[in-house]
């Protein structure tokens, strides 16, 4: 589980990023952060993930959590399978070499998100979309029960965001806490069971459904949004709409 206890975070005490988030990731469940650019949700889910301090409240976490960064590239020509087993650093320990359990680990890891064939290539060599993925399953090679995302679906195509949705959606199935950040509403409303909204009047946090509306989009986002119902082989659902060339 992954509890944020009124964090905030700032430059200065006059800058603050934002300021009281509270909000609980339980086993089985996902929680999306939304927000404009600048709006602070990188640094929220680093925060959550540990890789940040807040400047006051409590991140806490019953154990480590796996974290999936935006796909920025490597400065070094490491292979997409050497970096799936960065992910296994907690369990081989300081000064020791991934054994044949970790190799294994990786592996499935990256047949799972659908890159195996991709094991050998040269990380810096791979699109934008593959090394994403390749992050993906490096967190999930590490074990974690809770996998903190920046961004899931940067640089995937249609197709691969559907993959990245649906493993998400089996993460959980199988126990797994989620969160993550998005610029993608849609993927909020179809993942998500609880939602945090970062704009420029505070932080709001509550049950996806009740969130993720026409007025709470638009004034997040600062353009017309409008929630459409759809049925999908018998299915009920929502998607976003983003009305183009009204400001």
């Amino acid at each position: 589980m992954l509890e944020l206890d009124t964090v905030g975070y700032t430059y200065s005490r006059s800058d603050w990023v934002f300021r009281g988030v509270s909000f609980r990731v339980r086993p089985g469940t996902a929680t999306a952060v939304l927000g404009p650019n600048g709006s602070g949700k990188t640094t929220l889910v680093r925060c959550a993930a540990g890789l940040l301090a807040p400047a006051e409240g409590t991140v806490r976490r019953q154990t480590g959590a796996g974290y999936v960064p935006q796909a920025h590239g490597s400065a070094f020509a490491y292979r997409a399978l050497d970096m799936v087993l960065m992910g296994r650093a907690r369990q081989v320990g300081v000064f020791r070499s991934p054994g044949s359990a970790d190799r294994a680990a990786a592996l499935d890891a990256m047949e799972r998100v659908g890159v195996a064939g991709l094991q050998d290539r040269l990380f810096p060599t791979l699109s934008g979309g593959e090394q994403q993925l390749v992050l993906i399953a490096r967190a999930i090679a590490a074990g974690c029960p809770v996998l903190v995302l920046d961004e899931p679906a940067t640089g995937l195509d249609l197709k691969n965001q559907v993959r990245v949705l649906t493993l998400l959606r089996e993460l959980m199935t199988d126990g797994m806490a989620l969160l993550l950040s998005t610029h993608h509403p849609d993927h909020a409303l179809y993942l998500a069971d609880r939602v945090v909204l970062l704009g420029r009047s505070g932080a709001r946090t509550g049950p996806a459904a009740e969130l993720l509306t026409d007025t709470a989009l638009s004034a997040l986002y600062g353009v017309p949004v409008s929630t459409v119902a759809y049925s999908h082989d018998g299915q009920p659902g929502r998607t976003i709409v983003v009305h183009y060339g009204r400001p």
